[in-house]
């Protein structure tokens, strides 16, 4: 199975490669991009949004000939769900780690504090407390290390989307930071939080509990949940 990893907010491809091994080693090709405005924290931002990110995976699902399983970090998530939107056909699982689809209209998080044309990783403070459970002071440090600040058209760009068939990919959602039963209340309540979530027809939860980036935190545990997922999948 063609797997394509899709990084969240700061992080390139090389934050999935605790994860990578468990997939590679099980016969699976993997895909971990680097997304528009990542590539450096030299790199050009200005100019670059959600439509970006998105055209990038849609090209490079385009060159895969098989079924393609995607699998997005939290800001990935709603890349992802563009590229399924996009691409309906050619997807065969989205796997969402600590995030979930996007609707449309929706930003991914128009709230981070920018500057010019990039948007910083922010203070840990900046944080819930729940999104840093398990990041000691030495995986923090590695993380500031590698980060790479966000491109601002993409936290605050509106999803655009087009095809219903999105919604009958289905999704594998994998809860970190919080319990999978707190989304389950959420979809059963009509939060507007979980309502294109709510419209896919084939779910499934996976509880992984940890803060909010498990490649770094429990990156065995997270290669294992994807494997499930994938392994369901084919």
């Amino acid at each position: 199975m063609d797997i394509v990893l899709v990084p969240g907010f700061w992080l390139d491809a090389s934050s999935w490669d605790a994860v990578a091994p468990t997939l590679t080693e099980a016969g699976h090709r993997l895909h971990p991009v680097t997304l528009p405005g990542l590539e450096s924290v030299e790199a050009p931002r200005a100019g670059i949004g959600l439509a970006d990110h998105v055209a990038a995976v849609v090209q490079l699902v385009d060159g895969l000939e098989g079924p393609v399983v995607l699998v997005g970090h939290s800001g990935g998530g709603a890349v992802i769900h563009a590229v399924a939107d996009a691409r309906p056909e050619k997807i065969a699982r989205s796997v969402y780690v600590d995030s979930g689809p996007l609707g449309e209209g929706g930003s991914i998080n128009d709230e981070l504090p920018s500057e010019g044309d990039e948007v910083p990783l922010p203070p840990w403070d900046g944080f819930e407390e729940a999104d840093l459970r398990d990041l000691d002071e030495e995986l923090r440090d590695q993380f500031r290390a590698r980060a790479i600040p966000e491109p601002r058209g993409v936290a605050q760009d509106p999803q655009h989307l087009h095809d219903v068939r999105r919604y009958a990919v289905p999704a594998t959602v994998i809860a970190c930071a919080y319990p999978s039963s707190l989304l389950q209340e959420w979809i059963d309540s009509g939060h507007p939080y979980v309502a294109e979530l709510a419209r896919i027809r084939d779910v499934e939860f996976v509880d992984l509990p940890t803060g909010h980036w498990p490649q770094f935190t429990k990156p065995k545990e997270l290669a294992a949940v994807i494997l499930s997922a994938v392994d369901r999948t084919a």
